[in-house]
This record gives C-alpha cells, structure tokens and sequence, in this order.
C-alpha cells in the first residue's frame, strides 16, 4: 500500500481556489465581450502595467525588438525550432489523405484540412517562455494554418526581445502583447482591432486555463494546459539529487505548480526530502519553488513497481521523469500522462526548450483523454462520399430506404428512394418508405 511521505495542499482547498478563478475569469470575460479594445487596454494596464497606442506591434517594431537578441540567443532559438519543425514535419507526413472504393462504384474519403485562424498564447510575465513559441506557432505554421496570431504579456514593462523574436521566426502573422485573461479573451471574442480566431492554443497559468475552458465552444481549444506538474518515478539505481533537481526544477514555475515523487525506495524518498531542503537555500528561484513545494509537493512510497504503475496512472500527471531498471516497461504500460522522460539523461527541461517534441501538455488528469499539443491538433480531418454508378446508387439506396424507415424517418427514406427511381430502372425493389 502506497505511502504518503509527504502530502500538498487538500483537495477542498484546491476546489475552492479553483472556484475563485471560474468567477474572476468570467467577469472579465464579460467586460471583454461587452467593451471589446476599451477592456482589454484596461485590463493590460491593471495586470501589466502596459498601455501603448497600439497593442499589436508594427513590422517596425518586431525587427527592432529583434536586433536585440543578441547572436547566440537568436542561433539558440533557430536551433530549437529546427528541432521542433523537423518533430513536427514528421508528424505531419504521417497524416494522409484517404480515398478508397469501398464497394463498387462507392467511394470515401477524408481530406485533412487546416484551421483556418489560431489564436498562440505564450506566458512570460513572469519568466519569458520563448520556447512557448516554436511549440505553438512554429507547429501552427507546420500544418498550414493560413492566419496564426500570438500573444504574450509584457516582460518588466514592455515587449520580450526574444519571446518576439521567437514568434516572427516560428510565422506569426500578427503579433499582440497582452497577457492572461485579456490575451485570451481578445483573441477568442474579438474586439474593434482584433479579428477573431478559430482555436486559441497555448499553455499558461490557473486563469489562462479557465479562460480556455470557459471559452471552448465558442473557439476550439487545444486543451487544458494549466500550471505545470511534474512527477519523478523513481528506484534505487539514481540518487536524491537528480530526483530533487528534477521536481523543483518543474515547481519553480508557479505558485501552484504540483511535483511529485513516487518511489519504491524509503531511502530515495527520505534522502530527497533532505536534498530538496538543501537546494531550496541556495536556488534563486526558491521563493517560488518553496511554495509550490509545500502546498503541492508529494512524496509517495510505493510495495511494487506496480503500485507505482497504478499511482502515476491515476495522477495522470503532465510530465512523468522516469528513472528506474524498467523505464521501457513503464513506457509500454502508462496510458494516462502528459509527456514521458525516460531515463537518467532525460528531463523535463529538455522537452520544454530544445529537443523537439510540443511542451504544451494535458493537466489536471486531462492526460487520461487527450495527448499534448501536436501538428494533428491544427488539423480537421474532415470525411467525404461519392457515388459514380448507377449500380451502387440502387444498391445502397435500397440498403439505405430500408434502414431509415427502420428508425421512423420517411424523409430520410425518400432520399434513397428518389436514387433509386432515377438511377435502379423499372424494376428495382427497394424499401417501402415511397412517398
């Protein structure tokens, strides 16, 4: 039986954070609606503390504020998109069209077409996700999407040099710096400057998630990628530093950015509860990491490799690190999870910058439905039917008047019976549903 070294915050706690943010995030989602640009630069100001003439930036400004990257920073980047492009590109090569005779003269297929305008959400008030870029626009531009906007907040006031230059590079058409709620909202709704999308993708923050969420259906979405969660499973073959880098590396993100150790070694688990304590003194980012940490870190001993197997699963956490003598095996048993990292030379901060697969996953258990961000999802695969003889024209109609008369449907019916009196000759028999 698993257990609990250490536990985060209760669940009644987490619902009624959850609730706070479901009531601000559809407030402003009104003001938004209702008042449109007036909102939004509102809004900016309050949160950002930014309030330029105009939101979207120029052809100007985006090379001006590219000339500020400086030469290794801006190699970094392209590195990092061919990585990610190259990902992506295979991703889409796998995506056929497909046209097939089913039967004599009946032919289906399915066409895979682009989203037509998507809206790429990048977070960086707080840290400057660049990354955040190639995995949304970059991946946008991989499946055609023929109108791609981006949107990140501010950074110390004014407009990343290097989350813009990420954008450009990754083939945004258009560039906004606005930030949360507004961000998404603007893009989602539209206002007086800024025409709608038709799916807002892009990880974020508890209300960029909500937004998201509260939004759906309106526009499509990619999923919920709220904060970011972190699980490391781990034996007895690594040591405590790997494990306490690995999740604080992760909850330096947010406030409420959840890691957790699972493990089948109480002297792994103890070991890394000292070893978290240790880095947390000297990590710059520890005011963050701490309390993350505190009300969401989890330390859980587990009997077996199975136990461990069924507590992931259940978690469902977003990034699962595993280090064990059997990560092949966890890899062909998960089934509910973000992304995994297999091995002791993989982690977490790789898939999130540099090595190619989308950093933009599934929380809040949403992996047991859904996989992350991918080419696919800026995709619609969308079916077709023709029919070119006159034999199967009757055949099917025939087929076809009987089984919706089944159902009660006479019009239905009398669409294959019209086929089949113009297509089947004087003496077909077809179903009774003549009207």
């Amino acid at each position: 039986m698993a257990t609990y070294l250490k536990t985060g915050k209760p669940e009644a706690d987490r619902a009624n954070d959850d609730a706070k943010t479901r009531e601000i995030v559809a407030t402003v989602l009104s003001e938004i609606k209702d008042r449109g640009d007036e909102a939004v630069r509102e809004l900016s100001e309050k949160f950002d503390n930014y309030s330029p003439v105009c939101l979207k930036l120029s052809d100007a400004e985006i090379d001006d504020l590219m000339k500020k990257v400086s030469d290794r920073d801006l190699a970094d980047i392209k590195f990092a998109q061919e990585q990610v492009r190259n990902f992506a590109q295979a991703q889409r090569d796998s995506m056929l069209d497909v046209e097939v005779e089913t039967m004599p003269g009946v032919i289906l297929g399915h066409k895979n077409i682009p989203v037509q305008s998507v809206g790429c959400y990048i977070p960086g008030g707080k840290f400057p996700m660049v990354a955040s870029a190639h995995m949304s626009v970059l991946t946008a531009s991989v499946a055609g999407v023929p109108r791609i906007i981006a949107a990140t907040p501010p950074f110390k006031g004014e407009p990343n040099p290097a989350v813009i230059a990420a954008m450009k590079l990754g083939g945004a058409h258009e560039i906004y710096v606005m930030g949360g709620i507004q961000a998404i909202g603007a893009m989602a709704l539209g206002t007086q400057t800024i025409d709608p999308v038709d799916m807002i993708v892009g990880p974020g923050n508890a209300f960029v998630a909500e937004a998201k969420r509260q939004l759906y259906g309106r526009v499509g979405i990619d999923l919920f990628a709220g904060p970011t969660e972190t699980m490391v499973i781990a034996d007895e073959t690594v040591d405590a530093e790997l494990c306490a880098t690995d999740l604080l590396g992760q909850a330096e993100h947010g406030y409420n950015s959840p890691a957790i150790l699972v493990t089948t070694s109480q002297k792994l688990a103890e070991e890394t509860l000292s070893e978290i304590d240790r880095i947390l003194k000297i990590l710059p980012t520890a005011d963050t990491a701490r309390m993350s940490w505190e009300d969401y870190g989890e330390v859980i001993v587990c009997d077996s490799y199975n136990e461990m197997l069924s507590v992931a699963n259940d978690i469902a956490s977003e990034h699962v690190q595993i280090m064990t003598d059997r990560d092949d095996w966890f890899l062909e048993n998960m089934h509910s999870y973000g992304a995994l990292f297999l091995g002791p030379r993989t982690n977490v901060a790789n898939g999130d910058k540099v090595i190619g697969t989308n950093h933009t996953l599934p929380t809040k258990k949403a992996g047991r439905y859904t996989g992350g961000l991918w080419v696919g999802k800026f995709l619609k695969t969308h079916s077709y039917q023709k029919i070119i003889t006159d034999e199967a024209a009757t055949l099917i109609g025939e087929y076809g008047s009987r089984l919706c008369m089944l159902e009660g449907f006479v019009g239905h019916a009398e669409q294959c019976n019209l086929r089949v009196r113009r297509y089947g000759g004087k003496n077909v028999a077809y179903g009774t549903a003549a009207v």
